[in-house]
């Protein structure tokens, strides 16, 4: 194959190089349907449910599980020319998350496009397009246009004009279908084990909230007892190390760095290693329903300093405690109006329900193996996950050519 140079780097010669706004069929925002002040006069956000969801970024990073911001019939129509549908690439365009770029989900509510962000449709695939903007070469691109330090941000001219490769759209359609069948088997095992957990939270709910195996007729069994959450967690918080961003970007990328609700990095060297739970301590702590954000990590990783870092006692396993906390409101002890907090202090007067010690070693032979399965088909999904980084930038500058494979 031969190749020539571009203003966007080498790329085979039949490909072509052209600007966003000659490839696309729709770029808009939020604020494309009208004034700030016409905005504000209509467009009220909601807590409770309501007709419609805003998708935000923060919704995207909670894997569309968290609080929604919901806005009625009226706000949804009057922002008609950012209506969601399902499956359009959505950028975000503000902020420290500048250039996120992920896919509309299709939910069981109207969705309308919030603040902050971009959505793009694509004249001839999307598929191509979104693993583009998403891989090194579209995120160098996308950076390129970036202006601000104390709040990064492009906007929808800029991207307009950005280059982008075009191309022979029976390429684009290969190189998307292969991608795609990465992210498909990725997605299938995170249904699997989704379903997993499932399977295991109706167990313990059976057995430790239910008591169904024991006859008791509603009462605690024998050598059980009343206690709180102090009794069965060990806290290593005081291991925490915070890391800035600045600190990050001079590091390899080797093992994993969590924040409150989330991987958000990679770093050089780790400070745990094992199995534990991570509980949110500040920022987003709970769900919709207020049970706690938690992160079921194992391996060699690093935590900063907004999640509780937890192992049990008195019989509990992490995987004992993970079931426990997803089936645990924790509502009443979260604290701050505009930051909230999970205090250790509050975090221990929680109330448990304490089973022997031969129960819990009982139950626990019974979920090692399912979560023995998580375990596995997470560490696929990394290696998936590696395998498409890997011939991300390869396929998106021709690199690789697959012009005579048949797809």
């Amino acid at each position: 194959m031969k190749y020539k140079k571009t203003k966007i780097g080498v790329i085979p010669e039949n490909w072509d190089v052209r600007p966003i706004k000659e490839i696309t069929s729709v770029v808009t925002d939020y604020v494309a349907n009208g004034s700030f002040a016409s905005l504000a006069e209509n467009v009220k956000y909601k807590d409770e449910e309501d007709v419609a969801v805003l998708i935000r970024l923060v919704d995207y990073n909670n894997n569309f599980q968290g609080k929604f911001v919901f806005i009625d019939e009226h706000a949804y129509e009057f922002l008609s020319k950012s209506k969601l549908f399902g499956n359009e690439i959505i950028i975000s365009n503000v902020g420290a998350n500048v250039g996120t770029v992920f896919c509309c989900p299709k939910l069981n509510y109207k969705m309308s496009l919030a603040p902050n962000a971009i959505m793009v449709k694509f004249k001839e695939n999307d598929d191509f397009y979104f693993h583009w903007l998403r891989g090194y070469n579209g995120q160098q691109m996308l950076k390129s246009i970036v202006t601000g330090s104390a709040q990064p941000k492009f906007n929808k001219t800029n991207f307009k004009e950005m280059l982008a490769p075009v191309p022979p759209i029976e390429e684009q359609r290969k190189i998307a279908s292969i991608l795609n069948c990465i992210d498909r088997k990725i997605e299938i095992n995170k249904q699997i084990n989704n379903n997993l957990e499932q399977q295991a939270k109706a167990l313990y709910k059976d057995w430790f909230f239910d008591f169904s195996p024991f006859s008791t007729e509603g009462n605690l069994p024998n050598g059980w007892h009343l206690g709180t959450v102090g009794d069965i967690i060990q806290l290593h918080d005081s291991k925490r190390v915070p890391l800035s961003g600045s600190e990050r970007d001079k590091m390899e990328k080797i093992y994993p760095y969590y924040g409150a609700t989330s991987l958000m990095d990679y770093v050089d060297n780790y400070l745990f290693d094992g199995i534990y739970l991570l509980l949110g301590e500040d920022g987003t702590v709970i769900d919709s329903l207020g049970f706690p954000i938690l992160q079921y990590v194992y391996g060699q990783f690093w935590v900063n300093n907004h999640a509780h870092i937890i192992t049990g006692k008195e019989g509990f396993s992490v995987e004992e405690l993970y079931l426990f906390f997803s089936l645990t409101n924790i509502k009443s002890i979260v604290t701050g109006a505009v930051q909230q907090k999970v205090s250790q202090q509050n975090l221990k007067k929680v109330p448990a329900i304490i089973p022997s010690e031969q129960a819990l070693s009982a139950f626990d032979e019974i979920i090692q193996p399912i979560f023995a399965q998580i375990r596995n088909l997470r560490d696929e999904n990394a290696n998936l996950s590696q395998l498409r980084d890997t011939l991300l930038p390869k396929l998106m500058s021709g690199e690789l050519d697959i012009s005579d494979i048949d797809l």
